[in-house]
């Protein structure tokens, strides 16, 4: 879990001169941590569904009510109160700025909300001990109106202290660009819902041009290195502790080796280079997992492969891989050293032995845009090249592992020569073939959010996932309400049994 506190960074009531009139300044940061700080949870467990990691209770398919109790009761009872009262406070000040970014916000939270959960408490939510659940179609269509509010607002006045802005310090242009490719993201995502509609509105955004078209804009909040209070990545906390973090995944390792992808080294770190599957002294290093294995964990935090540099900002893996072919051209033992952790763990270029845990979430970003709007042209046909944007968005999420891993970056001509080579694949296969080809290169450039990855798997069935080894029930269509929500809240109390298993086999609105 996300180690800041919003109790520990700001106390709204702390000015002794005006303890009642909330800062918006102060707001706003905190606002950011609490999306941040919740989101882990819940992406832990979406990573585990689409296979991006290799254990938790989502490997099999199991959840409870306490699963993403700790990310619901985050959302409902710290960020969104806040950044409705951001949205009451500013409006009163008239301080444009705040009000159209905790609105921006706070259809950000909501629609991954609805993605995750289905129906849920929305228009009631904070205004009554006992809120109505909404339905989630109905919750889109709103949050794409206070979409609208919110660029309005942008308009009448932007004044923001940048300092108080952790993901683009006070920047109109950039806030304005994340609106547009949040709706652009809620259009495609219901797609199936309403594909005339989405078509006409997608095509419009591109038309406009003003969306998330570089690095610069990404919607992602950067982690740093403190110890006390803990600022550092959540994978990279619990990774590179003792007693280590869960299992990477097989199939990534897999994946990426069949692709001949160089991110295998930034992805994974191997801690022990013969160590296999199952804890066996004879692998190469990669000690992970396979969907729903159930066995038990053997004494193995010493040789289980762990998250790499990125996107925790751990190590960076420079060790020889022995199975590579000599045909491969970008995951090759060119440069390797012998011993995984000569390289890294004793690496001069590492002050602290094992990386800094300086590592980015990325929630919304030009990589995940581009591939919206490719796989909007193969799907709704809105006249873009799919094969170009697949390119630029492989090429910016490569580019955004270059900001994470300075020391070892990937070159430009390798970069450039990769995404050609999957451009002249995509233009050999048929329209099935493109789609399948785009969403797999989305699922490993997804790597670090799996919401997003489990978001696509249910809206398009790709990438195909690997049959698990022991499930202990069917793929879960929406995660599991909070078990508190359900037991105290009257609207549902009666039929919170029925309620609670319908998350786990009915589909979320979208998905058609």
């Amino acid at each position: 879990m996300f180690s800041f506190s919003c109790d520990d960074f700001v106390d709204i009531n702390a000015d002794p001169n005006n303890p009642t009139v909330p800062q918006l300044n102060l707001l706003l940061p905190s606002t950011q941590l609490s999306i941040v700080g919740s989101f882990d949870q819940v992406n832990r467990g979406a990573s585990a569904v689409v296979q991006h990691r290799g254990s938790g209770s989502l490997n099999r398919y199991d959840q409870t009510g306490s699963t993403f109790q700790n990310t619901w009761f985050g959302y409902y009872t710290s960020a969104l109160p806040d950044l409705n009262t951001m949205i009451k406070t500013g409006t009163a000040q008239q301080a444009w700025g705040y009000v159209s970014i905790a609105k921006i916000q706070k259809a950000f939270l909501f629609g991954m909300m609805v993605d995750l959960w289905g129906d849920i408490p929305y228009f009631e939510a904070g205004q009554s001990p006992d809120p109505a659940f909404d339905d989630g179609a109905v919750i889109y269509e709103d949050l794409l109106a206070l979409i609208d509010e919110a660029l309005l607002d942008m308009e009448k006045s932007f004044i923001v202290s940048s300092s108080a802005d952790f993901f683009y310090q006070g920047s109109k242009e950039k806030w304005q660009k994340m609106a547009n490719s949040l709706k652009l993201k809620l259009y495609l995502q219901s797609r199936k819902d309403n594909p005339t509609r989405s078509a006409r509105e997608i095509a419009a955004l591109i038309q406009e041009g003003n969306l998330i078209n570089s690095n610069e804009d990404n919607f992602t909040f950067l982690f740093g290195t403190n110890t006390a209070p803990n600022s550092r990545h959540p994978w990279y906390t619990e990774g590179y502790a003792p007693g280590r973090d869960g299992y990477v995944s097989m199939v990534v390792v897999d994946r990426l080796k069949a692709q001949d992808d160089p991110r295998l080294r930034y992805y994974i770190f191997r801690l022990n280079e013969n160590s296999g599957v199952g804890n066996s002294s004879v692998g190469e290093g990669y000690y992970g997992r396979y969907p729903g294995d159930g066995t038990s964990s053997p004494a193995d935090n010493n040789t289980r492969a762990i998250v790499g540099i990125y996107p925790s900002g751990g190590v960076y893996d420079n060790g020889r891989i022995p199975s590579l072919p000599s045909t491969n051209e970008y995951l090759t033992n060119e440069g390797a050293v012998t011993g995984t952790t000569s390289n890294s763990f004793k690496s001069v270029l590492f002050a602290q032995g094992d990386g800094t845990g300086a590592g980015i979430q990325p929630l919304l970003t030009h990589a995940m845009v581009k591939f919206y709007r490719a796989e909007a042209a193969l799907t709704l046909e809105t006249g873009e090249d799919a094969g170009l944007l697949m390119k630029e968005a492989v090429r910016a999420q490569m580019e955004e592992i270059n900001g994470v891993s300075p020391a070892f970056p990937l070159s430009a001509n390798l970069i450039d020569s990769f995404t050609d080579e999957l451009v002249a694949e995509f233009s050999s296969v048929g329209p099935e073939g493109q789609l399948k080809l785009v969403m797999t290169q989305k699922w490993i450039a997804m790597y670090g959010n799996g919401v997003e990855s489990y978001n696509d798997f249910r809206r398009t069935g790709l990438p195909q996932l690997e049959d698990l080894m022991a499930p202990l029930d069917l793929f879960p269509e929406r995660l599991f309400y909070s078990d508190n929500e359900l037991n105290t809240n009257e609207t549902v109390v009666q039929i919170r049994e029925e309620l609670q298993r319908n998350q786990q086999i009915t589909p979320v609105f979208w998905r058609k």
